[in-house]
């Protein structure tokens, strides 16, 4: 369904995917690249000239700003946010975006690489855009619609109340932050600066998916100290660290708790990096599931794996670190629902049937409610991220900035 956004959003999604801003884990800046502030402060600029107040570069690396209120309101001040760096699971220099107009419903082969095919028989949320206007990349890099999407929803609905002061609405703030794909989107000063008592996040998928369940989330680093020496000269000397780490891996399990092997409810541990050498080698695994007695357990039962593998081999050294990511914002939000409730009613207005289901991932929102700012997730259409098959329906994005503009007049009702 076209709306009045669709041109608006169009602009500002490609325009804003041809920028790296790709995110680096093994960086200890914030953020964690540089190329992250071509984008925060582009957007600077661009809310100074729509009119936002209070727009503000945080030394930490987020763009906050306000959209004043219209009316006089007890409502409670509303946070709309965005992550700007992109995943680095894949390729992200050099992304060039395509909109394939009026999508008739058949496959999209991309050109810079032919074999990747989008596909409505792999992608079955594509059968249902047939004369949508479908943005993907070009079949090298991702698109990184994940989040950029929800940043030109704000964006388009900042400039649009901004510039229609006759629609009522109380105090909104905007944010944007670096790093979420790396965990490290949600500052500990954020909820502060940002000032905000509710928030969303713009980072969902489906047509009206309102999200207030995520997986729970933790990281383990195991690291493995060998013992080195000339591989000519290496009887009963040597000790592979790099051996070490393949028992390990070897007696995880394979045909469970993998993410290839589950589903739904279902938690995993998923090893996704590991390097080093026959003297020393790190392993960098991300667990997940949805209860925390669950996630626990899964950081046990590495540390016991571990502990297995040591006892094998004492002339090595292997560490197990287990770090806390966010945790499953249903925690709070069930406590008090009325951000999904009028989350819901704003869908609905809209002319968008609401419906939320348990995302096995997380958002920024997922610490911030941790942190005291209940923070659901609203959708955007972006589908198979972090891959060169990633695309976004820009009536899906129309559709959204609907959503928010319904939802920031909803809280302007609401009294504090």
């Amino acid at each position: 369904m076209k709306t009045q956004f669709d041109n608006e959003l169009e602009e500002r999604l490609v325009r804003y995917c041809k920028i790296d801003t790709q995110a680096d884990e093994k960086s200890t800046t914030a953020p964690s690249t540089a190329i992250q502030f071509d984008l925060l402060n582009l957007l600077v600029e661009e809310l100074k000239e729509i009119g936002a107040q209070d727009v503000q570069l945080t030394d930490y690396g987020a763009v906050l700003a306000t959209i004043p209120a219209t009316i006089e309101t007890s409502a409670p001040v509303i946070g709309f946010l965005a992550h700007v760096d992109t995943a680095p699971a894949f390729h992200a220099s050099g992304v060039k975006p395509i909109v394939h107009r009026n999508y008739d419903g058949g496959e999209i082969v991309l050109p810079d690489d032919p074999t990747q095919v989008l596909s409505p028989k792999q992608s079955p949320y594509l059968a249902n855009k047939i004369g949508d206007d479908i943005v993907t990349a070009s079949g090298t890099t991702l698109l990184g619609a994940d989040d950029k999407a929800g940043v030109a929803i704000i964006m388009t609905m900042a400039r649009h109340l901004l510039a229609h002061p006759e629609i009522p609405h109380g105090a909104l703030r905007i944010g944007f932050t670096p790093d979420e794909e790396i965990g490290r989107g949600v500052h500990k000063n954020l909820p502060a600066d940002l000032g905000a008592k509710f928030a969303y996040t713009l980072d969902g998928a489906d047509l009206g998916e309102i999200v207030y369940e995520t997986f729970s989330a933790d990281k383990a680093t195991v690291r493995i100290q060998g013992v080195s020496t000339h591989p000519g000269d290496a009887k009963d000397k040597l000790v592979n660290a790099l051996h070490l780490a393949a028992k390990i891996i070897d007696t995880l399990p394979h045909v469970t708790l993998t993410p290839e092997t589950t589903s739904g409810r279902q938690g995993f541990i998923h090893i996704y990096q590991m390097s080093g050498t026959a003297a020393e080698a790190e392993m960098n695994f991300i667990l997940r599931d949805f209860e925390m007695e669950n996630l626990e357990a899964q950081g046990r039962l590495i540390q016991q794996v571990c502990d297995t593998i040591q006892a094998t081999e004492p002339r090595a050294r292997i560490t197990c670190t287990i770090t806390a990511q966010y945790r499953n914002m249903r925690y709070w939000l069930e406590k008090d629902m009325r951000p999904v409730e009028l989350a819901r009613a704003a869908c609905r207005q809209a002319g968008v049937e609401p419906f939320s289901i348990p995302i096995r991932g997380g958002t920024d929102g997922s610490r911030l409610t941790e942190m005291g700012v209940p923070t659901p997730n609203i959708f955007t259409g972006m589908k198979n991220i972090h891959g060169p098959l990633e695309y976004n329906s820009v009536q899906d994005m129309g559709r959204a900035t609907e959503v928010c503009i319904q939802l920031a007049q909803l809280w302007g009702k609401e009294a504090d």
